[in-house]
């Protein structure tokens, strides 16, 4: 059985009630024994935890540093291509808008991974839009090696690919891929997904069971925080997590709460999270699981990722440019979403430093830049 079939017997509306409908009762009960606990989580996640924020706030901050000690790592995301086959009227790259296009070449992208290099950087994160025919499994085998040699950790976010083609990755040094459902609401999903291979909700709902049987090391998964009810779907991604953290057990697991930002012909938020809410999310998921990566992007200000830092993030980009070639050569007419937090990397590591953390440049290897 893969989630799609667990998927399919949930009763989504259930429990958007049950989550609404949680007591204070529910939350201290689910403060007790929050670890892989569905329940706990629903009641964590409901408007009747929001007195419980300090509580929720130090146990989050107690189990994050129990697991992952005083360490922030960095990463940078390198965007390689803005083509897409794919309507997402939330997105920059959408096929519609009337924007440049570009596919970086080897060249181009051997001076992107120079400056990221030379920015102290050994963990990256190569992004693109989903255009099967131009920007597909060809593409990312070429591209791959030649920034392998030069990260020790390299993932991909871009469109789900087949079983196969993951095994084809992973042999070639793939270390990770985040594919993100956006929203677990198959209505909502449908209206902000109108054309191409991504408007399949239960292709991209399955993609995780696929890079699990390649013995992909990490997988992320994430919702797009404002398309729906941020409430229900991460209650939903929950789910998704607690399936794949039972069942694919040999793998590692990340999350991303990203906030809807910006771009060019976008949509305004359905349901738009406070930072209230963010705090919550973030101690809810590390309640939930203790061993879950968090990551935190520059889509948020500088101030609101320092103040949450000690809450349950373990990963945090830094600099980072959302266009194609945007390091070497930053085009304004070629950026994805708008960024918050315009902070250096050297910037971004000091705030880390100063607040009694580590920036961390690898899995195994603590370190920062003195420069």
């Amino acid at each position: 059985m893969s989630f799609v079939d667990k998927f399919k017997q949930l009763d989504l509306t259930a429990l958007q009630l049950a989550l609404n409908s949680a007591t204070c009762a529910d939350v201290e009960q689910a403060l007790q024994h929050p670890n892989g606990n569905l329940y706990a989580l629903m009641a964590l996640l409901s408007p009747a935890a929001i007195p419980y924020l300090e509580q929720m706030a130090q146990q989050a901050k107690q189990i994050t540093l129990q697991r992952f000690g005083h360490n922030i790592q960095l990463f940078a995301p390198m965007y390689l291509s803005n083509l897409c086959a794919n309507e997402c009227d939330y997105c920059g790259f959408t096929l519609s808008n009337k924007i440049k296009r570009k596919v970086l070449n080897h060249q181009e992208i051997a001076d992107e991974i120079n400056i990221l290099k030379g920015r102290g950087f050994d963990s990256l994160l190569l992004v693109t839009g989903e255009h099967e025919s131009k920007v597909g499994i060809d593409y990312f085998a070429q591209v791959l090696p030649q920034c392998k040699r030069h990260f020790s950790h390299v993932s991909l976010e871009v469109q789900p690919l087949q079983t196969r083609q993951y095994k084809q990755l992973v042999s070639l040094g793939l270390d990770g891929v985040m594919l993100y459902q956006e929203t677990y609401h198959p209505v909502t999903y449908a209206k902000h997904h109108t054309r191409g291979k991504k408007s399949d909700f239960l292709n991209r709902l399955d993609s995780p069971d696929r890079l699990a049987q390649a013995n992909v090391d990490k997988i992320g998964l994430g919702v797009l925080l404002g398309l729906d009810d941020w409430r229900v779907d991460a209650l939903l991604m929950g789910h998704h997590l607690a399936y794949l953290e039972n069942r694919y057990w040999r793998s590692k697991y990340s999350i991303s709460l990203p906030r809807l930002r910006p771009c060019t012909g976008g949509v305004e938020a359905k349901m738009p999270i406070s930072d209230t809410g963010l705090v919550q999310l973030v101690c809810a998921f590390r309640l939930f699981s203790e061993a879950l990566e968090i990551s935190l992007s520059t889509r948020e200000t500088s101030q609101f990722r320092n103040n949450l830092m000690p809450l349950g993030i373990t990963h945090m980009s830094a600099g980072s440019s959302t266009e194609p070639g945007g390091y070497a050569k930053p085009e304004s007419q070629l950026v994805q979403f708008e960024i918050s937090d315009e902070r250096s990397v050297k910037e971004v590591a000091e705030a880390i430093k100063n607040n009694g953390y580590t920036p961390v440049y690898k899995d195994w290897q603590g370190d920062w830049i003195t420069t």
